[in-house]
């Protein structure tokens, strides 16, 4: 990927700096963090004078040594009013709440997170957006800030119980840990009982601490097991609702899917093509399939074919409306929460076996060398020949026997080298655990596991990520100027959290190289060879997932530094995800001419796709949490393996090996007294000297587990 840092004249150099800064007004810079920013050649010297010059003019301001800031306060100053003092960073964050009511900030920008009191919080709630200010330490303990000012309100359903008074009512969360109390005028309640379950809507929020939130109830909820309400609280709490309006509905049910001769006439036909979707067992909506041809000449054709969604779903409409507010399907442990309604995202678009369908799809064909030599994309039509779980595919395969046995290994040999490639080209290869579970038919967790990633997992991913570099591309290299369109960007690693990681590791004997960024790039993919050897290093993989910034939608692009492409975006699951359809309209209109978006607009679409994004991830978490904290919690008092996986202040969290459950020992629970470095990678007593580290192996005993507010407690069990 061409990411190198490139050697500014002093006058743009200028211009790049003003412009981090003031995009990024209430966050400190130093001159490290802004050359790789930037991704500039020039010398901290010459930055430094930039900023210099940049202070004079009263646009930047000097926080210490080497901190810096946009200057916010111009405007104070000249009308008498007093600014900030400099000796307080003003950092923006998300709110993580905690069982005191006290929070964390989760900031991207500080190594730590940053601690807030729950008098300072300014009646933030939890997953707010925030501002919060805070005093540089000089004793090196943790940062304590307070909140300045709520940028973004995160809740705006809260589930729970209506009480009815003389003269309002009062909702109680399910959650009153995390979710707070909202009052509701009379008028508002849809005439519920008394202790009503009910789903009520934000309308209106306090101004301070011990102000009324207000709201209207949406809907009455009938009794429910306590699991359909959690996982509904879960939905509704981050602003997606389980079910489509009427009016949504039925325009999806009016439309139908006729293969009309005048559409054939727009389309390549695949149908006489070999053609195959490879999906989880239980998927139900197929959006992807593979193609495959061998040419007379001996190169071979593959399409990625991607179901062809905005045929159906028309800007404007009130379906493509819910769509988007919606922008993503969320995956909870025991259900999916579509983006669009079943006759659309099961039925219509999907890709089932033995029926001809509307694809739009990405066709490359490959020389005997397996190297790609011509591209094509467009509106096709297919017809799956066969529908493959991961499992069936895995075993063609592995043993070479079965229908399509030769055709699936032949695709697999075409991905293995693709992948090959791409690790070459600067690809990390880290992979994150994932844990399935194995519910009852009561929906009842019975059992988990982690899911192992196999050769037809990866088949299927190698080829989507080739067509989505490959559509990026194509776009990004067409015209000049730009043509405005949704790129799917990942920034470089926080150098910060990478400096503290570097160092961790090496405690535990891996030496991570990173004065350059290939060098990250190459201690990143050396870990994970080694993880795989090393049951103490494979702690290291999510800490340093940690460090990495988070992928996100933009029409600014920058490349995507963890596949290590300079142009990727998603154009393979437009049932599930908005901006795959908003890459499907913007390629569709540049096929044959040059069509510019309005670029403002859509990167406001694109923010809204990454928010909504966020928060499906955090749905998806919570559910996995809840059932995780359901689970164990069968085995109050019994013993389990685990690894020490996170410190703080409090105590450690470790995860059990075999479940990946995840659980606090508290500091208070071993009658000893720890100090935690600010690095948060070790903690030592106070007393004896002793050193709990990072990956470190323990046996515990599970003291209690509440699915209600998913945490688990544990207590460490000395050995005899």
């Amino acid at each position: 990927m061409n990411r190198k840092p490139r050697q500014l004249k002093e006058a743009e150099l200028r211009i790049q700096i003003e412009k981090l800064l003031s995009k990024n007004p209430k966050t400190r810079y130093n001159v490290i963090q802004i050359s790789r920013k930037i991704n500039v050649a020039n010398p901290p010297e010459s930055i430094r004078e930039s900023l210099q010059k940049l202070i004079l003019e009263k646009k930047v301001v000097q926080l210490s040594e080497d901190r810096y800031k946009w200057e916010l306060f111009t405007s104070d100053r000249s009308s008498g009013r007093r600014g900030k003092s400099e000796d307080e960073i003003l950092y923006s964050g998300v709110v993580d709440m905690t069982r005191s009511g006290a929070a964390y900030i989760i900031n991207s920008e500080s190594v730590e997170d940053i601690y807030v009191h729950a008098r300072n919080l300014k009646g933030a709630l939890h997953k707010d957006e925030v501002t919060v200010a805070v005093t540089e330490s000089k004793s090196g303990r943790r940062p304590e800030g307070r909140v300045v000012s709520i940028e973004k309100r995160a809740l705006t359903r809260v589930i729970g119980h209506l009480r009815i008074f003389n003269n309002y009512a009062i909702l109680t969360p399910d959650n009153s840990r995390i979710y707070p109390e909202v009052l509701v005028h009379h008028d508002d309640t849809m005439n519920c009982k008394d202790n009503d379950r009910v789903v009520v809507e934000i309308i209106t929020w306090g101004r301070g601490q011990n102000k009324g939130i207000w709201g209207k109830v949406l809907k009455v909820l009938e009794d429910i097991s306590d699991i359909e309400m959690n996982m509904q609280s879960i939905l509704f709490s981050n602003g997606f609702d389980p079910e489509f309006s009427e009016e949504v509905l039925a325009e999806a049910e009016s439309m139908v899917g006729e293969i009309t001769d005048k559409e054939l006439h727009l389309r390549r036909d695949f149908r006489d093509v070999i053609t195959l979707t490879i999906d989880p067992l239980t998927a139900k909506d197929f959006d992807d399939a593979i193609s495959y041809k061998l040419l007379e000449n001996g190169n071979l054709e593959i399409g990625v074919h991607i179901a062809d969604v905005t045929h159906y779903l028309k800007e404007g409409t009130a379906l493509d409306k819910e769509a988007f507010r919606r922008s993503t399907s969320v995956y909870l442990v025991d259900r999916v929460c579509p983006m669009l309604p079943e006759k659309l995202s099961n039925d219509l678009c999907s890709l089932n076996p033995k029926e001809d369908k509307f694809t739009f799809s990405a066709v490359f064909i490959f020389d005997k060398e397996l190297k790609i030599i011509q591209e094509w994309f467009g509106k096709t039509i297919i017809h799956s020949d066969r529908r493959f779980t991961y499992e069936e595919a895995q075993e063609r395969i592995e043993s070479g026997d079965g229908d399509f046995a030769a055709e699936i290994n032949l695709l697999n040999t075409v991905a293995k080298k693709l992948r090959e490639d791409r690790y070459k080209e600067g690809s990390i290869s880290f992979e994150s655990e994932e844990v399935q579970f194995i519910l009852d038919e009561n929906s009842l967790p019975i059992g988990m596991y982690v899911r192992e990633r196999k050769d037809a997992h990866m088949l299927v991913e190698d080829f989507m990520l080739l067509a989505n570099k490959q559509v990026a591309t194509f776009i990004a290299k067409k015209a000049k100027p730009e043509i405005p369109f949704v790129y799917r960007i990942h920034d470089l690693p926080n150098p910060d959290k990478l400096a503290d990681f570097a160092l961790f590791a090496s405690e535990l004997g891996f030496k991570f190289r990173m004065d350059k960024p290939d060098q990250i790039i190459e201690s990143f993919n050396r870990l994970a060879v080694a993880a795989k050897e090393n049951p103490l290093l494979k702690l290291l993989e999510p800490l340093a997932i940690r460090t990495m910034a988070k992928a996100v939608y933009s029409t600014d692009n920058i490349g995507h530094y963890g596949l290590g492409f300079e142009y990727y975006t998603h154009f393979t699951s437009p049932i599930r995800r908005y901006s795959d359809v908003l890459v499907h309209r913007g390629l569709y209109r540049n096929l044959t001419e040059i069509y510019r978006e309005d670029k403002e607009k859509l990167e406001s679409k694109a923010k809204h796709i990454s928010d909504q994004e966020k928060k499906a991830s955090e749905s998806e978490r919570e559910s996995n949490k809840y059932f995780q904290t359901l689970y164990i919690s069968r085995f109050i008092g019994q013993e389990f393996d685990g690894v020490i996986s996170g410190i703080i202040e409090k105590g450690v969290f470790v995860e059990l090996l075999e479940s990946k459950v995840e659980g606090l020992v508290t500091f208070d629970s071993m009658g000893d007294m720890f100090t935690v470095p600010t690095s948060r990678m070790k903690a030592k007593s106070r007393l004896s000297g002793d050193e709990i580290t990072m990956g470190q192996k323990v046996r515990v005993r599970i003291k209690a587990a509440d699915p209600d507010t998913r945490r688990t407690d544990m207590e460490m069990v000395v050995p005899e």
